[in-house]
């Protein structure tokens, strides 16, 4: 069976393509993936077979050798806060948002000066959970 890497695959369309260690790109489709397997990523490893589609080779029953490691992952590990910052950060975030609720109920719209900080916040935490 051949060889070679993930090219680039589109998790959201389903398809990319492979390169083969000794030939052409090979097109890969979501079914021709492992059970259970609903993503590649570009430069992981893999074995597959070749069948002639309409429009060139297309890989078949698509078998993941080895993944590349994470560099981002091992940096946004590194300088992710620690949970006892996070922590704190978070109780200030909450007492924030409790003031901003309060205006509400009293049925005012927070003034442009006053939310901008607080919505500034609100994405810097949640681009730190998501990390």
């Amino acid at each position: 069976m051949p060889t070679g890497k993930v090219k680039w695959y589109d998790n959201d369309k389903g398809f990319g393509f492979l390169s083969q260690e000794d030939g052409p790109d090979v097109y890969v489709r979501a079914e021709a993936l492992p059970e259970g397997t609903t993503a590649l990523k570009a430069g992981t490893r893999v074995e597959f077979g070749i069948a002639q589609g309409r429009k060139g080779d297309q890989a078949l029953q698509v078998k993941i050798l080895d993944r590349p490691a994470s560099v981002a992952r091992n940096q946004r590990d590194a300088k992710r806060k620690k949970p006892d910052e996070m922590a704190t950060i978070v109780e200030d975030l909450i007492r924030l948002l409790d003031g901003v609720g309060e205006a509400y109920r009293h049925g005012r719209q927070p003034d442009g000066k006053a939310a901008k900080p607080v919505a500034a916040l609100l994405r810097a935490v949640a681009d730190e959970l998501e990390s």
